[in-house]
């Protein structure tokens, strides 16, 4: 029987997500595609250091040692390496004991298209190009941040992940309106439509998924509960009473909730400590990632919302990773 994947919360990851390859991306970008070959062909034994999306990737991965019953991630490499530069990808997979037994190398071809064959709810790179072409193939994506990560090996005591909410887990309908008419506007808007759920956004499905696994996992375990969720957003009164109606309608559990009103985002993050955290506008981002692992999500083309575009960790001109 062909295994489903479909039946999991996969999460595809490109190698410079998942490992630190900044130095390799210098060769690249620098000495071009056959220098970077030959010395990852020379280097395949050299472990590779943890990168921004380790630490969640170890620890979504420790959930399936909890309940041996039944399996609930997959996780799958997906990367524009070839394979035969791959193996010391492999390799440090094996030395920090990952169960990662999938994965697509494309040889340099975009890998957006491989996403929905793998099932894949969340997708994690470094490559902006690659992430905003698996938006537009409606996968949620996130443009990894260089940033802090977490010792390998580290004891699991709970999986934390922060959201922001317009134009992440909810849609950028309320987000275009406070960009293009104002913030009065915008609280007259939310104010008139306070019983209506909010449209669902490009990580409402995945929030949805842990929801439900948290549900699961709770009655495995004793204590607190497993997968711990917070939604960091710079909504206030009297524009948070239509989230707290949409989370209800969901039927989705958030275990913590901050309406920050312009109050800095990673003095919140930094005592939440989340395994990563999700946001929209890169000035968020840019601050988060100072003190825990963070990921942009990028607008549609389609949307209107002024984007402000950056390098993160890399541009388009860097390796494909």
């Amino acid at each position: 029987m062909a295994y489903d994947l479909s039946n999991y919360l996969v999460i595809g990851i490109s190698s410079r997500a998942l490992f630190d390859l900044s130095m390799e991306n210098e060769i690249y970008e620098k000495k071009g595609l056959e220098a970077y070959c030959q010395y990852q062909l020379e280097h395949e034994s050299d472990i590779l250091q943890p990168g921004t999306g380790f630490a969640l990737i170890e620890a979504m991965l420790k959930i399936n040692q909890i309940d041996r019953n039944k399996r609930h991630i997959e996780v799958v490499i997906v990367s524009r390496n070839s394979a035969d530069t791959s193996l010391r990808i492999s390799n440090s997979i094996d030395h920090y004991k990952l169960d990662i037994t999938r994965a697509a190398f494309t040889g340099g071809e975009p890998v957006a298209k491989y996403l929905n064959a793998f099932d894949v709810d969340l997708f994690l790179s470094a490559t902006e190009e690659d992430v905003q072409a698996a938006v537009e193939s409606q996968v949620a994506s996130g443009l990894i941040y260089d940033g802090p990560s977490q010792t390998p090996g580290a004891a699991l005591k709970q999986i934390r992940i922060a959201f922001d909410g317009d134009a992440v887990l909810f849609s950028e309908e309320s987000e275009e309106i406070y960009q293009t008419q104002g913030l009065e506007a915008f609280i007259q808007h939310e104010k008139q439509n306070a019983q209506l759920p909010l449209p669902e956004g490009p990580f409402a499905k995945l929030l949805k998924t842990l929801s439900y696994l948290q549900f699961q996992l709770d009655g495995l375990i004793d204590g607190p509960t497993m997968i711990r969720t917070a939604l960091v957003t710079a909504r206030n009164s009297p524009a948070h009473e239509r989230v707290i109606r949409t989370l209800r309608a969901w039927k989705v559990r958030i275990d913590e909730t901050f309406f920050l009103g312009g109050v800095p985002k990673d003095r919140v993050l930094k005592s939440f400590s989340p395994h990563i955290f999700f946001d929209d506008q890169h000035r968020h981002c840019d601050d988060a990632s100072r003190v825990v692992p963070t990921a942009r999500v990028p607008y549609p083309k389609k949307a209107s919302i002024p984007s402000d575009q950056h390098k993160a960790v890399s541009d388009t001109r860097a390796l494909k990773t």
